[in-house]
């Protein structure tokens, strides 16, 4: 630690049990989008986070702690300390994982202070440099534009299916990447093509239509995994959905507001907000997305204009998982017999307090015999682009992940795009053989069986 860094740890443990601030103040958080004060305001310090917290589990540092990181924000609030570096660094190394709200019982929103925290810090400390211009490429050029994002996947595509990766891996031309980038590289999925812009912007339902639904296609789930939003498309208009894919709608903003900058996560919030307008429902299969999508109301806390729209937009949606129990979906007849566990995605089992429809959904198809996975959830260490930004201590997280993920499983269930990049890492890494799916895919399997067999019956 540095001098800051030792000051802010002395102050942290000498003044953790201090009376919480009950009054909103500037202090030194000096730029538009202010945290919000009654967000830590509840916070008694009790430390029923500390061992919920995977960044305190591996540093047993204050600062790196919820409470500290809370203590921390409301000190800044309050003139205390200034927005620097030794500020910046235990707000950015958080995971924003959400466990700590699940542990506290007092219900203190972390995870909102965190992100409110980093929109400070990014407007009082630009990123600069190569940091700086990556941060600017992939978040602003990249992730916002449609077109720039099909172009990727195409050109991911073209390294897959032209024998490029087979000739960069046999060359070890690879070597030349940082090994976390190496790793990335050697679990790839095959790119497909994405399904918004290539399905109808309307998909009837199968038989009676029972209700009309929105989904969101994403940015990284429809070019990394297209083939998991065509089975839930498939899902869906099989349990008698029509599914909606306004062409209009764009990236969530979730990995903008992470990494601080609310502004385009705000403009991205509104064509969403706009492309959407017409659905009762909208329902998403990532659950970073989702979480994001269901918090807009958040990121708007501070524009009496845009609150009201925000809030009656975060209504509407909803995981894919949960959407389909609660609706009473058609539980398969065929069998898929595997063995299979299940990893909660952080923002799906904190941010939006959803674990037992996906197991149930899970449980419900014939031949699938679930076993616990320990600590499940506990974060992976994907985290956004934290495996980016952070990968040692995302390796570390992941590799307890790992070791927990039972020895007879066939499969590891789950519900985020990030998840299944990061635990399929793992799996190699480690050496093991088990399939990452994501929890739609194991339920479309089944309903293609089911199908299969009335095409022979009727052939027959």
């Amino acid at each position: 630690m540095n001098a800051e860094e030792n000051r802010l740890a002395a102050m942290l443990n000498s003044e953790k049990n201090d009376t919480p601030c009950q009054t909103k103040t500037l202090g030194n958080f000096l730029w538009d989008d202010l945290p919000d004060a009654t967000k830590w305001a509840d916070c008694v310090h009790c430390g029923m986070c500390l061992e919920a917290c995977p960044t305190y589990q591996e540093t047993g540092e204050e600062q790196h702690s919820p409470r500290g990181r809370v203590y921390l924000i409301k000190a800044v609030a309050e003139g205390k300390i200034d927005v620097n570096d030794a500020f910046s660094k235990p707000v950015f190394d958080c995971l924003d994982c959400r466990a700590c709200e699940t542990a506290c019982p007092a219900d203190v929103q972390v995870g909102g202070l965190i992100e409110e925290a980093r929109g400070q810090i990014r407007q009082a400390m630009p990123l600069t440099g190569f940091s700086g211009a990556l941060s600017k490429t992939a978040l602003q050029g990249f992730f916002p534009n449609q077109k720039r994002m099909k172009t990727l996947g195409g050109l991911m595509r073209f390294y897959q299916k032209s024998g490029m990766q087979r000739v960069a891996r046999k060359t070890g031309l690879l070597n030349v990447m940082p090994k976390h980038l190496k790793e990335m590289e050697a679990i790839l999925p095959d790119v497909g093509k994405p399904v918004l812009g290539r399905y109808p912007e309307v998909v009837p339902a199968e038989g009676e239509t029972k209700q009309r639904v929105g989904m969101l296609a994403g940015c990284i789930m429809d070019v990394m995994f297209s083939d998991v939003n065509e089975a839930t498309v498939r899902v869906l208009t099989h349990n008698g959905f029509e599914v909606g894919l306004p062409k209009e709608q764009g990236c969530c903003g979730a990995l903008h507001v992470h990494a601080g900058d609310r502004e385009t996560g705000k403009r991205l919030a509104k064509r969403n907000m706009e492309a959407f307008k017409d659905y009762d429902k909208v329902l998403v299969n990532a659950a970073g997305c989702g979480c994001a999508l269901k918090e807009y109301h958040e990121l708007f806390r501070n524009d009496p204009d845009m609150l009201p729209l925000a809030e009656e937009f975060s209504a509407k949606v909803e995981d894919v998982s949960k959407f389909l129990y609660d609706n009473d979906f058609k539980r398969p007849k065929s069998e898929v017999k595997t063995k299979i566990t299940y990893h909660d995605a952080c923002h799906l089992a904190h941010g939006q307090g959803v674990r037992f429809e996906p197991r149930q959904l899970l449980k419900d198809i014939p031949g699938v015999e679930m076993v616990d996975l320990p600590d499940a959830d506990r974060c992976c260490g994907s985290a956004g682009i934290y495996n980016l930004t952070h990968p040692e201590m995302a390796g570390a997280l992941l590799d307890r992940k790992i070791d927990d993920v039972p020895d007879d499983v066939e499969m590891i269930s789950m519900g985020n795009p990030g998840c299944m990049l990061q635990i399929a890492m793992g799996v190699q890494k480690h050496g093991r053989s088990e399939k990452v799916v994501h929890t739609v895919q194991l339920l479309d399997w089944a309903y293609e069986k089911d199908k299969e067999k009335a095409r022979k019956s009727i052939e027959s």
